[in-house]
């Protein structure tokens, strides 16, 4: 499968950091957010990757080169304007083919390990992982049914911005800026997306004070 890594955001909450450098090259413990996504990635086997670049792209794709270092191979979706998840992902469907496809937020730092993400069943368009609701999302995302199926309704849990998709998710969207909810949505409801809890280690590096905590725990 590739791998889609959304990485344009301008990242505005962690401010004055990010005037000076995009989101996913802050460090933690020496090392690029995103570089150890990919790091880790190719060491579970996924070693084709397209990454969505925006807000001071030029120095992520810098930093990552064509992927060759990393025993990988990327490919750079340049956004003109910014497209949020959801459209980022479909200007870059091109690049990312007809299979099923992984997405990683870059913003996110994680222990979860990639080897356990697979292809999706027939009729499947996502299987998303989930972790317990952080204390900046505590109304959470979707639930997890006794079958696997993300549902709205329930005790609810956050999408870790880790997920297989199908590109027949993308197929009748708009192109343009949209959040990845406005498909997941009518996705769940349709029953069509499914779930896996995670509880290790997660976190969503949004604001200052979360990256200094995370740094903190993490070096």
């Amino acid at each position: 499968m590739k791998v889609m890594i959304l990485a344009a955001g301008e990242g505005r909450r962690l401010l004055p950091l990010t005037q000076e450098i995009p989101k996913p090259l802050l460090q933690v413990d020496g090392k690029h957010l995103i570089e150890r996504h990919v790091e880790r990635l190719v060491a579970a086997g996924l070693s084709s990757f397209v990454i969505n670049l925006g807000h001071l792209g030029h120095q992520i794709e810098r930093a990552l080169g064509d992927g060759g270092k990393f025993g990988a191979e990327i490919f750079y979706s340049k956004e003109t304007q910014l497209l949020d998840t959801g459209g980022g992902i479909a200007a870059a469907m091109d690049m990312l083919g007809q299979d099923d496809f992984v997405v990683v937020n870059g913003d996110i730092y994680t222990d979860f390990d990639f080897n356990r993400l697979n292809s999706l069943a027939p009729g499947v368009l996502g299987h998303l992982i989930m972790v317990d609701n952080p204390a900046h999302h505590p109304e959470g995302d979707f639930s997890i049914n006794d079958e696997g199926l993300l549902m709205e309704e329930g005790i609810c849990l956050t999408y870790t911005g880790i997920s297989v998709l199908s590109p027949l998710l993308f197929r009748h969207c708009d192109r343009g800026p949209f959040p990845l909810r406005d498909l997941l949505v009518p996705a769940s409801s349709s029953g069509k997306l499914r779930g896996e809890y995670y509880g290790g280690y997660w976190t969503d590096v949004g604001t200052l004070l979360r990256y200094e905590e995370l740094k903190a725990q993490r070096g």
